[in-house]
């Protein structure tokens, strides 16, 4: 198995690289009364999450910011969540083909030793699905039924009438969780918590870390750093508001080196803690 190099905490020392994050016990942590939100972002050094196609408009990420290592770590924090903040950006491009499905546990050929890692735990076999959206305007792939999963939908308070309907007569929850169209992060994970979930994973893009920070909801972020500047004139970036303050002030938990992955560059996998 590979080893990486554990350069904070000191002292530094090679540590394996599978089972890192799942080591962090996070399907310990949290409570009804708080649940534990945790997100994970990967970037370049000039901080791309993503670039915009100039033609479409569409987001895309570039296949050379990603990497096996990085993946396998996303799903270690994947496997540990009651459920998946997601939007319906993402299903969009989901059903468009432009993104790969990230919604089940064990879906990639890396995976095995994670699905059975859940079932030794007593979690169940696959996470619920929140799908946060103001629109509305989405289709939920069947690999949700498929898999037995339940599935969420947020959105604001003035969101279409007609489309909430849409979605409850088909057996859905809506759930709302904002005061205008957005959803918002304090009544998102307030309406979470009375459902019983405890460990919620962000997979729903900036404009929720924004919201989730902003609330004071956010408990840990992990961010993976690319040794790449990416450059590009329509690009995203980790947080798309108005300036945080205090807000956005982290502690550094733990910093891993990873010299050389398959892309040829190295990479930085961080965990930061809020105050």
């Amino acid at each position: 198995m590979k080893k990486i190099q554990r350069l904070y905490p000191a002292p530094s020392q090679e540590v394996f690289l599978q089972g890192l994050y799942l080591e962090q016990c996070i399907y310990e942590l949290g409570s009804f009364e708080k649940p534990f939100v945790y997100a994970n972002f990967l970037t370049t050094l000039d901080g791309r999450i993503a670039l915009e196609d100039n033609h479409t408009g569409t987001s895309y990420l570039p296949k050379t910011m990603t990497t096996s290592d990085d993946f396998r770590l996303f799903l270690e924090l994947h496997a540990q969540a009651d459920c998946l903040i997601t939007h319906g950006g993402y299903l969009r491009a989901l059903a468009a083909g432009q993104l790969g499905n990230i919604l089940q546990v064990g879906n990639s050929h890396n995976s095995a030793d994670i699905v059975e890692w859940r079932r030794q735990r007593g979690l169940p076999a696959q996470p619920a699905i929140v799908v946060a959206s103001s629109s509305l305007d989405f289709s939920l792939p069947q690999s949700i039924s498929d898999h037995g999963q339940e599935c969420i939908i947020a959105t604001g308070e003035n969101a279409d009438s007609d489309r909430i309907a849409h979605w409850e007569n088909q057996g859905y929850k809506v759930l709302r969780a904002g005061s205008h169209l957005q959803v918002e992060g304090a009544p998102l994970v307030s309406g979470l918590s009375q459902l019983g979930f405890r460990r919620l994973y962000l997979i729903a893009g900036p404009q929720m870390l924004d919201t989730m920070i902003r609330d004071r909801q956010l408990s840990r972020l992990y961010q993976t750093i690319t040794h790449q500047l990416m450059g590009g004139e329509a690009f995203h970036t980790l947080l798309p508001g108005a300036q945080l303050g205090d807000l956005g002030h982290l502690r550094l938990n733990s910093l891993y080196y990873d010299p050389l992955s398959e892309n040829g560059v190295g990479q930085w996998f961080i965990r930061f803690d809020t105050l």
